[in-house]
């Protein structure tokens, strides 16, 4: 990989998110670990998954969903044969029929480690060691949360009225037009880890992902958001490639950024990167509303050439490389 390091130093990263969008983004800045680009990076994960193997040991055991925390460990597994097997046996999903059929090896190994070490933060601290991982993975909050949405359009006689649907997967599904979200418990506890990341970093990455089950829950955390705002890192902004169903139906790049602003407008944001072909048509759109929020924006080739809606690793990194580099 090429990325010229023009920076002179390297610099201390905090990648906010959750799901397959943190996956990709560590994916990327693990490989700016081994080119010294960056020399410290921490993952603070969304920790409100109530589907899956995830939902059901969060139910079984009262204890903070699993599955984000694997795939942002996961991410972080170096590419050699250790790493590789490692990562692989994390997100190995039983097959079968069975009661551990859906169940992923890598949820259960976390959970386990949270019962014997008593202690989240520990606990993943561990599993890392046990993966090569290059980082550190820590829990958006130390308590499982939920997530609410006030939906329109989900009533045919009242197409404008609002309806409160409860619960990320329910959220991430729902057929209507979400207008806002909120957390419960709305002041979970947060661990001083996470804050002193915040408060250390020179970077501090928010999305791509879910935007509003992964990516604005991160801004509803009052400790969380009152890091971000007081932090002198600044606060990278990372697009998603497309709309997403249920979610985020219909929305165009500067859509996401509008709603980040409604939730969070006293965040301070320092850059957005956006894919260049994502864009299209809606550059003019979404430059003057990065300018409007005092944000500088960079348009970049990051979306794999595949065809899928996915960042290609390589192309980010390098993307991110650019940025750090020219602050």
């Amino acid at each position: 990989m090429e990325t010229s390091v023009v920076s002179d130093r390297a610099q201390a990263v905090v990648a906010l998110g959750g799901g397959h969008g943190l996956h990709a983004s560590l994916t990327s800045l693990r490989l700016l670990l081994d080119d010294l680009t960056v020399d410290e990076l921490t993952a603070v994960v969304t920790v409100a998954d109530n589907g899956g193997s995830s939902g059901r040991l969060r139910g079984e055991f009262n204890v903070l969903p699993p599955g984000d925390l694997r795939m942002a460990l996961a991410a972080l597994c170096g590419d050699d044969e250790w790493g590789d097997t490692w990562a692989r046996v994390l997100q190995h999903r039983f097959e079968g029929d069975g009661e551990m059929r859906g169940h992923v090896v890598g949820n259960l190994l976390i959970v386990g480690l949270w019962e014997l070490l008593g202690d989240h933060v520990d606990a993943l601290a561990w599993v890392g060691r046990l993966l090569g991982a290059r980082g550190r993975v820590l829990p958006m909050a130390a308590t499982p949360m939920d997530i609410t949405a006030e939906v329109r359009g989900l009533i045919a006689d009242d197409p404008d009225a609002l309806t409160v649907v409860r619960g990320q997967v329910e959220v991430a599904t729902t057929g209507g037009v979400i207008t806002s979200i909120a957390l419960d418990p709305a002041v979970p506890d947060v661990s001083p880890a996470v804050i002193s990341a915040i408060d250390d970093a020179d970077w501090a990455l928010l999305g791509p992902g879910s935007w509003f089950t992964s990516v604005l829950p991160h801004l509803l955390v009052p400790q969380l958001r009152q890091a971000l705002v007081r932090t002198d890192a600044r606060l990278v902004v990372v697009l998603n490639l497309a709309e997403q169903d249920g979610e985020t139906g219909g929305f165009g790049p500067a859509d996401h950024l509008a709603v980040l602003a409604e939730h969070a407008p006293d965040l301070v944001i320092h850059t957005v990167l956006a894919d260049r072909a994502s864009v299209g048509a809606g550059l003019a759109e979404l430059a003057e509303t990065v300018t409007a929020l005092g944000a500088r924006l960079v348009v970049d080739d990051v979306a794999a050439d595949d065809g899928s809606h996915r960042h290609d690793p390589t192309r980010l990194a390098a993307a991110y490389a650019r940025i750090f580099a020219d602050s």
